[in-house]
Order: C-alpha cells, then structure tokens, then sequence
C-alpha cells in the first residue's frame, strides 16, 4: 500500500516545508517538482540510508521476532500480535471481538492486494500508450528503469 500511496504522493506534487539535506541544499519543493524516480535519485545518500534502515527495522520487527511465522504451520497472515503496540499504539483494536478482528484482518489483506494492483496499473498506464481509455497528464519521464 506504501507503494501505491508514494506514487500519488509523489506524481501530486505535495511536500514537507523546508529543506531535505541542510549540507546539500537539496529541499523538499525541489524533490517534488521531479518524477517519482528523479525524486529518489535526487534524495541525498544519507537519506536513502536512513529510509532503507527504517524500512529494515520494520522488516525485522515483522519478520523474524514473530513466532510462529505467518506463513509456517500455525502462523495466520496479517496477525502482527508481536507488533501491536507499534501499528496500533491508540489501542483501536483492543475491545473488537475475535469475529471483528478476524474480518478486519481479511480486509486488510484485501485493500493490500488492491493496491498492488493499483501501483501495477499506474505504471502500465503510464508506460503504454493507449492501455488505458481515459487522457491523464503523468510527469514526463520514467516510471521505472528496466534492468540492463
């Protein structure tokens, strides 16, 4: 969903205030004028670092300190018990029954799935001309690169 998500984010031109790398110059405004590929180009190396750490600890929390995994034997997809605290530190699922958590669970994966569907469709859109029916104005250049 994150992928999905950026992509608007990215192609709509909505930024943070300020500067990106204060030793760089580089601000956020600049970032968002370019392509959603440039704009990752255009983020300095230690931001890449610091973004593909976050996304690792994340990884980690998820995927290996939750015991039983859940795709093992006796592991059920989309319960992240061990991280319940950090996707939902409000505590908006405490009082839901098994029943309720069960079907918001279901819907979660759901939504997940719909939204690789989306990213996927964003990007043929965007790289085949003609594949979708209606005229949408994407930012000229790459969607992504193709491996050499």
């Amino acid at each position: 969903m994150a992928a999905f998500t950026g992509w608007l984010v990215a192609v709509s031109g909505v930024h943070f205030p300020g500067l990106c790398s204060f030793s760089e110059g580089v601000s956020f405004e600049d970032i968002s004028k370019l392509t959603p590929l440039e704009q990752w180009t255009a983020v300095p190396m230690l931001g890449k670092a610091q973004i593909l750490l976050a996304i690792g600890i994340i990884e980690h929390q998820s995927e290996w300190k939750i015991k039983p995994h859940y795709m093992a034997v006796g592991g059920q997809p989309g319960n992240l018990k061990g991280l319940k605290s950090f996707w939902d530190p409000v505590g908006f699922t405490s009082k839901l029954s098994a029943a309720k958590l069960e079907r918001q669970r279901l819907s979660e994966i759901k939504n997940g799935r719909a939204a690789m569907i989306g990213i996927i469709s964003v990007l043929i859109a965007h790289n085949v001309p003609g594949s979708i029916p209606l005229p949408i104005n994407f930012p000229a250049g790459a969607s992504f690169v193709l491996p050499l």
